[in-house]
């Protein structure tokens, strides 16, 4: 008996999609009528190009919103079944041994001693 109510909405929608798409297809032919007499304009085309567009959002919403509580669904359930699996414990981690820093080579260690003399002449 819940599935009437779940129908009826679904064809009520189904409903305001078809009477949307006509009645902008209407009035696109409208603009057709429009551009085509001596008075119209490009800005009608663009009008007879625009209103099936818009006569066909109700139904692309429809679908999206469909997608979008699908997947919610998806993951409530995939995070349902996460919280209820055994948590995997981590491997340890293996210590590394220390580097040892790399040998001075000799003007490195000129350029030192020459910054070190430095040092000592400013105090």
């Amino acid at each position: 008996m819940s599935a009437s109510p779940v129908i009826l909405r679904r064809l009520g929608i189904a409903g305001v999609c078809l009477v949307s798409l006509a009645l902008c297809c209407g009035l696109a032919w409208w603009q057709w009528e429009r551009f085509s007499s001596a008075s119209g304009t490009f800005q009608n085309l663009g009008y007879v190009l625009q209103w099936p567009l818009f006569g066909l959002f109700p139904a692309f919403m429809f679908w999206r919103i469909r997608k979008l509580r699908r997947r919610a669904a998806e993951a409530d359930a995939q995070e349902t079944v996460a919280e209820t699996a055994v948590p995997e414990v981590p491997a340890p981690r293996r210590r590394r041994a220390p580097v040892p820093p790399p040998p001075e080579d000799d003007e490195l260690a000129a350029y030192n001693r020459y910054l070190r003399e430095l040092n000592a002449r400013d105090k």
